[in-house]
């Protein structure tokens, strides 16, 4: 009997990405100095240079998030992955949250809790606006609930909901406020501690200039003390008073009371963690403080305007409300005639840029382009800008010639850069 022809092992070539600057609504590239510090070597998790480095990394976060919460530290996942921490282990089940939803991921807030088993009320606004506050704070009196879970920068429809109202209508009704911040922080103000915040989580990949894959989140005394409330130490970890708990967190990679544990002085197994991406971490806080909170604020605001400026001077019609824009990703939309999935095609093969289409009802009606993070400079706007330009004048699409790139040095120009 002659047995089949096994295929050769593979052999893969090392990974070789092709060049890209990423435009998009995020991911974006990453800061050199946040891919250098992903190269150094691995150390043990409890060596005690990398619990040193866990704890500055805390104090780090403190300052990106503006607060002095204890409990500010990383969740090893991506931005879901923190979102579905604070918010599995902040609401028990039976319990009301209020989801005011502007965009999709108002939407993903209000799942993720009715998963958890909450009672979730919903109100919502048409793409492209935001909620007025008194509109917010009339919910809440109606509907009194546990928690209010907002999303802060929605990238599907490139809307910024104010929140700087709704931590005093939350103490007031001791309701807990929880904020999404994933693509607003670093670019654009978050204030935890005047806003009220209970508990706000964020991702690496869009203003704080990093790889997805990491959490950063913060939590107020009150949120994690309701955190802890629901503490159910592991029965392989289990000490002298260590109990059962019958309101313990549904999840156990999600349970932040032993993430707590974790991250606290009693480094208490939870997993391992993730020695690069802390590193990571640790480096886009790092550079942002360096160049200081509210300088990059203002960074992403100027190339943010920018780039606005630059897609109404090539004769685009920006998307939604324009003062409750994002400062560092704008829509546009999509002009009559011109294919949506064509044009981001010769973009990312002619020049290697990638811009983005949205979700749902946005979806092949509005382009997404981001400047953030590393990518919120002049360089990467002027070559998006043109790009864009020549490639809708190949689709048919009327353009204003060098308009793009004239209003963009406009704004460059008033603010001498």
């Amino acid at each position: 009997m002659t047995l089949p022809q096994l295929p050769l092992p593979l052999r893969p070539n090392p990974i070789d990405p092709p060049p890209r600057l990423l435009m998009g609504p995020g991911p974006v590239n990453a800061q050199p100095r946040v891919l250098r510090a992903m190269s150094a070597p691995l150390i043990g998790q409890y060596d005690p240079v990398m619990t040193g480095y866990m704890t500055e990394t805390m104090g780090l976060y403190r300052q990106v998030f503006d607060t002095a919460n204890e409990q500010t530290l990383l969740v090893d996942g991506t931005s879901r992955a923190g979102i579905e921490a604070a918010l599995v282990s902040l609401v028990a089940p039976g319990e009301r949250v209020l989801v005011p939803i502007f965009g999709r991921f108002g939407h993903l807030l209000a799942e993720i809790t009715a998963r958890a088993g909450a009672e979730v009320h919903t109100i919502e606004v048409p793409w492209g606006t935001v909620f007025e506050p008194e509109d917010i704070a009339a919910a809440v009196r109606r509907v009194r609930p546990r928690l209010l879970a907002m999303v802060h920068g929605d990238t599907s429809t490139t809307m910024l909901q104010p929140l700087h109202e709704l931590g005093a209508v939350c103490a007031e009704h001791d309701v807990l406020l929880y904020a999404d911040v994933t693509a607003s922080l670093g670019g654009n103000q978050v204030a935890v501690d005047t806003w009220g915040i209970d508990a706000a989580t964020a991702g690496l990949q869009k203003c704080l200039g990093g790889p997805s894959g990491t959490a950063p989140a913060t939590f107020s005394a009150k949120a994690a003390e309701v955190i802890t409330g629901r503490r159910q130490i592991e029965a392989g970890l289990r000490e002298d008073g260590d109990e059962d708990n019958a309101l313990r967190i549904g999840s156990n990679y999600f349970d932040l009371a032993m993430v707590f544990d974790y991250w606290g002085p009693r480094r208490l197994n939870h997993h391992t963690e993730a020695t690069s991406a802390l590193y990571a971490a640790r480096e886009c806080a790092a550079v942002l403080v360096d160049e200081g909170m509210k300088e990059a604020v203002e960074r992403h605001r100027m190339h943010g305007t920018a780039m606005a400026a630059g897609l109404a001077g090539i004769g685009l019609e920006l998307f939604g409300d324009q003062q409750h824009r994002m400062n560092n990703v704008v829509g546009v939309v999509i002009p009559d005639g011109v294919d949506d999935a064509a044009v981001r095609t010769a973009m990312l093969g002619d020049y290697g840029i990638e811009i983005g289409t949205s979700f749902g009802p946005l979806r092949g009606r509005i382009w997404r382009i981001g400047t953030m993070g590393y990518n919120a400079r002049k360089d990467a706007v002027l070559i998006t800008l043109a790009a864009l330009e020549q490639v809708l004048r190949r689709s048919g699409a009327a353009v204003t010639a060098g308009g793009g790139i004239g209003a963009a040095h406009e704004i460059y120009q008033e603010a001498a850069i």
